[in-house]
């Protein structure tokens, strides 16, 4: 079954659906948001405080799922037997299983003793205590086996399902947002619990879809039985790759943490202006997300065959494609900006500040599309060890220091901060571009 040529697969194929994926959350997030602050405000700060530590615990699941991601590809293209494949979703399985165990006992015992140390009113602090023991907590393990099992399908380029799955989840999401919050049906108002049961109920039908999609593929190695034989050697070379990429992730969530904490200094307006203008970017450079993704996989499948001149020359391409749709979607922006900022606020000098960091927006979404590409290509080719420490160098030597400089003591405000963060990506980028064409990536491939 393992004999399918998966490099041949069409780029269009795996990027569609992992675009509409991200412009799904994207909407949904805004979505969720909106109707929380319908409900109540100390809601949405309770949300909004917890949702942090959320993203922490799906990056500890992620470094398991982007390790069994990337070796699975690069196992693929190799053409290796089921038993391989199947022994390192086996392994992926047992990590998560037991670190959502772990974090699931953490999260039950630990949320009251957290925020203790927030000064917090009462009513933010029930709705957190809320929302994280139920969606964090209690629904941890379901969450942590919808990443996997979704990066399991994408390696083998089953997008479309992936996406499906995706579409489900956030329906469901969103539906059970409105009966918790509205009282439809003369369904009593369950407010934030019923928000986080939810957002946990869509996690477990992502399990189940999932499942029932991957039985579906018989060509997707992943079975229970035999799963106590698995080889250390699996579980190894999962890490050896998961645990780098998670580092990185983590390094950029902390920086951006502290370039809102610079951001706070210069007042209410200028924070406003930061969080709509990152919301308003950020379907501009799903296309690139997806694209870096997408190139990821494929890159795996052809360093695993071996084609790395086929590898070399594709990923200039998939490159160009990525740059050429964030710079449209970054001019349309700015043609219609107008309209576009007006659904988030019409306070003039929050508007005009917007507006003035769309323009600049435009360095900073051409040097993320180099970025998103080439970084995705280096790890697909199980080059990862060197663009995530220069990622975290450039993270807060240039992005968190530049801003910084050019933001506070230049004086230049929040422009000075997104040029910043457009000289980072930019370079940064660049760099990855060089990595790529030196190809010292060959000698890092996981099929030896």
């Amino acid at each position: 079954m393992q004999s399918k040529n998966r490099g041949a697969l069409p780029m269009l194929k795996l990027t569609f659906p992992i675009a509409m994926e991200q412009f799904m959350r994207i909407l949904v997030s805004s979505v969720d948001t909106m109707m929380l602050s319908s409900y109540s405000n100390d809601a949405v700060a309770a949300v909004g405080l917890v949702s942090q530590y959320v993203f922490f615990l799906n990056l500890v699941f992620s470094v398991i799922g982007t390790g069994c991601s990337i070796v699975l590809a690069q196992y693929l293209g190799a053409r290796r037997k089921e038993e391989e494949l199947n022994h390192i979703a086996q392994a992926s399985s047992v990590m998560v299983l037991i670190v959502s165990i772990f974090l699931t006992a953490l999260v039950l015992l630990g949320t009251g003793p957290l925020l203790s140390c927030y000064t917090l009113e009462e009513s933010v602090r029930r709705f957190a205590w809320q929302y994280f023991v139920i969606y964090g907590g209690i629904c941890c393990i379901f969450n942590a086996f919808s990443l996997l099992q979704g990066a399991i399908l994408r390696s083998y380029g089953y997008t479309n399902e992936a996406m499906i799955v995706s579409i489900v989840a956030n329906i469901i999401n969103v539906l059970g947002n409105a009966l918790s919050l509205y009282g439809w049906f003369g369904l009593p108002i369950l407010g934030v619990p019923g928000v986080a049961g939810a957002s946990g109920l869509s996690m477990v039908v992502s399990c189940i879809l999932f499942h029932i999609f991957i039985r579906h593929r018989k060509d997707v190695a992943f079975k229970i039985r035999g799963i106590r034989q698995v080889p250390k050697e699996s579980y190894k070379i999962i890490l050896s790759v998961g645990v780098p990429t998670a580092g990185e992730s983590l390094s950029y969530n902390i920086s951006q943490i502290v370039i809102m904490a610079m951001i706070s200094t210069l007042g209410t307006y200028a924070m406003s202006a930061q969080v709509y203008t990152m919301t308003i970017v950020r379907f501009v450079f799903a296309a690139a997300v997806a694209t870096g993704s997408a190139t990821q996989i494929k890159a795996g499948y052809y360093v695993g065959a071996g084609e790395n001149d086929t590898a070399y020359k594709k990923i200039f391409l998939y490159q160009l494609v990525a740059t050429a749709c964030s710079m449209v979607m970054i001019v349309i922006v700015n043609l219609f900006k107008s309209p576009i900022i007006h659904i988030f606020t019409d306070i003039p000098e929050v508007t005009s500040l917007v507006a003035t960091l769309l323009i600049y927006s435009t360095y900073i979404e051409f040097g993320r599309s180099l970025n998103l590409v080439y970084v995705g290509a280096l790890k697909g080719a199980g080059d990862v060890r060197f663009p995530v420490i220069y990622g975290i160098i450039s993270n807060w030597g240039i992005m968190v220091l530049g801003s910084y400089i050019l933001g506070l003591k230049c004086g230049l405000g929040l422009v000075g901060f997104w040029l910043g963060i457009g000289t980072d990506e930019t370079t940064r980028g660049l760099v990855m571009l060089l990595r790529w064409k030196s190809r010292r990536w060959e000698s890092h491939s996981l099929v030896k």
